[in-house]
């Protein structure tokens, strides 16, 4: 019981606002104030809450923890892949059970002729990750537990380590990364409808000013002319002078809706619970270990006096 190292567990709360057709009612006020109909879908790319375990349990989720810097409980400024490297703690039975499978990692690497990635701190490629990468990615997806409450929305988020700082820090650095993973995808939609507008935006605005200024130049060369051929090429010049506008004009209205779209998909987290410091171990339970200890040695201290020992003389 004592060679286990403590662990601290570190827990948030999070809410997260609730997604209807009906928070559109502004944004498609507007638009019918523009003339412009956005249609019927309200929201941008929903993403079920079921699905947020998976997300922080996910490879690329983890290894985008590797370059965290913590800090320990005693003063050491580590990213997060060194600490699990080079400070995490076991129990002196671990290097006995895990003993056998270094010895084979040992033997194949000596007969294994492939060069083999080294293992660092930097991000791996996801597409090929070394067993000391894979070790820490299971080690840090198994420290992480993420839960949710369908029926009232309420996310939890909790982390278990050896080192409470630690502890607190990466619960506080998930709990964001998670945010931004969930607000880029609901925003992914909006931003490129943002970009393909600004596009659009952008190249009415150059066709209408050139337009503006061909009527200009072409009225300003020509003022005594009375001639029913200029009177025609002025008018057209000056139709397509207001086609451009009407077409700048509305794209400029679409621009301003695909801004407010964004902030209107944009999901909003409320911290119930924020990311402290834990004051008291989570375990082990070394009081439990005693008890149950004890318990089995009396058990079978009774069971040798009473029987074992009987069994024992009569196989001899």
């Amino acid at each position: 019981g004592f060679s286990i190292p403590k662990e601290y567990t570190t827990s948030v709360t999070m809410a997260s606002e609730s997604s209807s057709k009906a928070s559109s009612g502004n944004l498609g006020a507007l638009a019918s104030m523009a003339g412009i109909n956005i249609g019927s879908s309200g929201g941008g790319e929903t993403l079920s809450p079921n699905l947020y375990p998976d997300i922080v349990r996910s490879t690329p989720f983890i290894i985008d923890l590797f370059d965290v810097k913590v800090t320990t409980i005693e003063g050491a400024e580590v990213s997060l892949y060194e600490y699990f490297d080079k400070y995490q703690h076991a129990p002196w039975w671990s290097y006995i059970t895990s003993a056998p499978s270094k010895a084979r990692g040992l033997i194949s690497s000596l007969f294994n002729k492939e060069k083999s990635m080294p293992a660092t701190s930097a991000k791996p490629n996801t597409f090929h990750i070394t067993r000391e990468q894979n070790e820490k990615i299971n080690a840090i997806s198994s420290s992480i537990e993420t839960t949710v409450n369908m029926k009232s929305g309420l996310i939890y988020i909790s982390v278990t380590m050896q080192d409470p700082l630690v502890t607190a820090a990466l619960t506080d650095t998930v709990m964001q990364n998670l945010q931004s993973y969930i607000v880029n995808y609901r925003t992914n939609k909006a931003k490129r409808d943002l970009d393909y507008t600004e596009k659009l935006y952008q190249d009415a605005k150059n066709n209408y000013y050139s337009a503006q200024q061909r009527y200009a130049e072409f009225a300003d060369s020509n003022l005594d002319i009375v001639m029913s051929g200029y009177r025609t090429r002025l008018e057209r010049l000056q139709n397509e002078s207001s086609l451009a506008f009407s077409l700048y004009n509305q794209l400029s209205q679409q621009l301003q809706l695909a801004k407010a779209r964004i902030q209107e998909v944009t999901p909003v987290y409320t911290v119930i619970q924020p990311a402290s410091v834990p004051m008291n171990a989570e375990g082990p339970g070394k009081l439990m270990i005693l008890v149950v200890s004890l318990f089995l040695a009396l058990v079978g201290s009774i069971g040798w006096i009473l029987y074992g020992k009987d069994f024992v003389n009569k196989l001899l």
